[in-house]
């Protein structure tokens, strides 16, 4: 462990008494790609505003410790991100910031590179630190850092869904794979939803999914599911150069069009039945709306 990297900042939460109401399920989705530069960010914000012009209150979690710019790409200026929580200046509800129509976004940090150095456990401590927040909400996205590193295993391991994006690149579907391989042999992941990105004709995504797909059949104990494509549109550039999502830029583009369709999909995935781990025991409370008479 780096000597500049500092704990997380421990918060004991009060554990609730008498009855509780039932909270509604909140879905996390983990957007990973095994390597850079496939528009994995894109698909992350694009996604998550999908969601919220669907009705569902959203969340979108940067942790891409090292290398952040979820922010950057709507626009945002954040005062606090997840370093400031990591180095005890702020708490974590102080780094929430509200996005284009409610959208709600927790930034991390940019060129911190003891952030890239945590231990295992400080990841999953930074999952637990979010059982502080009292958002009610529908679902979250959380935008990983391309690779295998820990922090991108443990914030998979705990969502309930998890997405690889791949493009038309070598390097992309080898490095896709290795993902995969791990999540599933080291961490116990056993269903993942491939999205093909940046594809110039449908039929492209199509094959970018069955090579991975044949790879993984023969060699691990894993299901793939094909979610889909997104085209490489000029209206998705533009929308990259205003810093908006192009679903709400360019809603009628192609790319729009189809991250809309993604988020009609993902609104139809069967929950998991019972928990993958105890990580995701942490980001079930992370995400759990507060009881009503905590709201009152």
């Amino acid at each position: 462990m780096s000597s500049r990297a500092e704990p997380i900042k421990q918060v004991e939460v009060a554990a609730p008494t008498g009855p509780q109401p039932a909270a509604a399920p909140v879905r996390v989705i983990s957007v990973a790609s095994g390597k850079g530069g496939v528009g994995k960010t894109s698909v992350s914000v694009n996604l998550a505003m999908a969601l919220v012009n669907a009705g569902q209150r959203t969340l979108l979690l940067d942790t891409d410790l090292g290398l952040a710019n979820v922010d950057v790409m709507l626009g945002l200026s954040p005062r606090f991100t997840l370093a400031d929580v990591f180095a005890g200046r702020c708490e974590l509800h102080d780094t929430l910031l509200e996005g284009p129509r409610g959208l709600w976004v927790v930034p991390a940090a940019s060129g911190k590179r003891h952030m890239t150095e945590l231990v295992p456990q400080q990841h999953i401590g930074l999952v637990h630190a979010f059982s502080q927040l009292e958002l009610p909400i529908d679902t979250m996205v959380v935008d990983n850092a391309a690779g295998i590193a820990d922090g991108v295993l443990t914030f998979c391991q705990a969502a309930q869904d998890v997405i690889v994006v791949v493009c038309d690149e070598p390097a992309s579907v080898t490095d896709a794979y290795a993902l995969i391989k791990v999540l599933s042999r080291d961490r116990g992941v056993n269903r993942i939803q491939v999205l093909a990105n940046q594809v110039q004709h449908p039929a492209e995504g199509r094959q970018l999914f069955d090579k991975l797909e044949r790879v993984t059949s023969r060699f691990l104990d894993i299901t793939l599911n094909y979610l889909g494509a997104i085209p490489r549109d000029e209206w998705l550039r533009r929308s990259i150069q205003r810093q908006e999502a192009v679903v709400e830029a360019f809603p009628s583009s192609p790319s729009a069009l189809a991250f809309r369709d993604i988020a009609r999909r993902a609104g139809q995935w069967q929950s998991p039945q019972g928990p993958r781990g105890h990580v995701e025991f942490f980001m079930e409370r992370m995400v759990t709306p507060p009881s009503r008479s905590a709201a009152a």
